[in-house]
């Protein structure tokens, strides 16, 4: 894990660089997140070419996690996760649940912690002494020093190592990232903006993971991981095994899932449709932008979120399938739609240019800009009713991050902040369709996603005969 002291220490620009530099000597890569943003995982896909995971102790039980992790990881060499935060932030303000360290702990990660030195000298050890010295099992197994100067550090990293050593915390430091522009991508580049759209990044973090080559002992590093002893399945994982049994029919056909790829639709969490293959489902990307009807033979729909409003005008002058989707739903095609896929749904968008168009129209209303972020962070979502996917009383877990609002986000669940005497009514479960702003989890009520998949079952029940 690549963890550091706060954010904005630059995690997100080393952990690519570490991948990029490791890729280039031959080994295979996959990378994974901690907490629940979408963005860095795409990141780590669609510029490096690596596949990346969630990891997220709200939204999982630490032995699923592990399960999930142990797959995810199995696929590569060495896996670099990518950390939240501060090491030690939390879901609460004074709560280390969730944190980085957290998911370090569970899954026996060692940690190299990125330290900005820049200005500093003999103040960064009285900083790794507060991290060290904070929780005996910090997992802290590696130090490494951000915005330092190649003539400076070799005497930094004696200084470090030698009074690391004399406080009784033999920390080595695996190298140094240098002052230099090539590290200088701001925050909105990696936060806000799909990786698509951002131009010559492959080409920037090629020449990043030049520079660490020559500035960061890879061998060290891969001598730190290859301590980890390999993750063994425990009972809990193997139980959570058990439960993901196909639907008998899928083994005749697969259900056939249309899943909205494109600029303006692509926050998916990489364990969710993983879970839905699991399940019988064959994923069928397609483009609300370009594609001019739905895929053929498909059993159910799913609208992830993104940047619709970006894209309004295009998704609009797509009048046809507009229009196959608004008679298929109201046909019972099975539906999951979150957040930029609600706002889809909406009889109207406002787009980022402040004009508004008109889309698929199954769900009454508009969906509008706000000046700030509308709701924010994690979720519980309780059912308010009985629906064909969550029951009353039932709760999923996710999580919320968006500017647009809408004139009617739904009453057929409530969605409480946990630990906060905050809620409100959210999700339309209308028919076959269940839609809302929320991000949610499949993990953390499975049942969710099997009865997700038994809708599409019996949608065109003769396909899977």
């Amino acid at each position: 894990m690549i963890a550091a002291p706060m954010s904005g220490c630059g995690k997100t620009t080393i952990v690519c660089g570490l991948m990029q530099a490791l890729m280039s000597r031959g080994y295979k890569i996959a990378g994974a997140k901690c907490g629940p943003d979408y963005i860095d995982p795409m990141f780590h896909r669609k510029i490096l070419g690596v596949e990346s995971e969630n990891l997220d102790l709200f939204f999982c039980e630490p032995q699923v996690m592990r399960g999930l992790f142990a797959e995810h990881a199995s696929e590569a060499d060495i896996t670099l996760i990518e950390g939240v935060m501060g090491y030690y932030d939390g879901m609460a303000i004074d709560s280390e649940k969730g944190s980085s360290y957290e998911v370090a702990k569970v899954l026996d990660a060692p940690v190299l912690l990125v330290i900005d030195a820049k200005g500093a000298a003999l103040s960064v050890l009285a900083v790794l002494k507060g991290f060290l010295t904070f929780r005996d099992d910090n997992n802290i197994a590696g130090i490494l020093l951000n915005r330092v100067s190649g003539a400076v550090y070799p005497r930094m990293k004696e200084m470090v190592e030698q009074g690391l050593e004399d406080m009784g915390h033999p920390v080595p430091v695996v190298g140094y990232v240098p002052e230099n522009p090539l590290f200088r991508l701001k925050s909105r580049h990696l936060g806000l903006v799909t990786p698509q759209e951002i131009k010559n990044l492959k080409s920037v973090f090629e020449e990043i993971g030049t520079v660490l080559l020559e500035t960061v002992d890879l061998e060290q590093i891969l001598k730190i991981a290859g301590r980890v002893p390999l993750l063994e399945p425990s009972a809990g994982e193997v139980s959570l095994k058990r439960q993901i049994m196909p639907p008998k029919r899928a083994e005749h056909g697969k259900i056939r899932l249309a899943v909205a790829r494109d600029l303006a639709f692509g926050f998916y969490y990489k364990d969710n449709l993983r879970l839905l293959e699991k399940l019988g489902c064959e994923l069928v990307p397609f483009s609300p932008l370009k594609d001019r009807g739905l895929p053929p033979d498909i059993s159910g729909l799913l609208l992830g979120g993104g940047y619709p409003e970006l894209y309004a005008e295009e998704l609009a002058a797509n009048t046809s399938l507009i229009k196959e989707i608004r008679i298929m739903l109201e046909q019972g095609l099975p539906c999951h739609a979150e957040c930029g896929g609600f706002m889809y749904l909406h009889e109207a968008m406002e787009g980022s240019d402040h004009r508004f168009y008109d889309m698929v129209g199954f769900i009454g209303g508009k969906a509008i800009q706000r000046e700030r972020l509308v709701r924010f962070g994690y979720i519980q979502i309780e059912g308010n009713r009985d629906g064909v996917y969550l029951e009353q009383g039932e709760v999923l877990r996710g999580h919320e991050f968006h500017y647009w609002d809408s004139q009617n986000n739904g009453d057929d669940c409530v969605a409480r902040k946990p630990g906060r005497d905050i809620s409100w009514n959210c999700i339309h479960m209308r028919g076959n369709v269940f839609a809302g702003f929320p991000h949610i989890h499949y993990y953390s009520n499975m049942r969710f996603a099997q009865r997700f998949v038994n809708r599409m079952k019996e949608y065109l029940p003769d396909r899977c005969e």
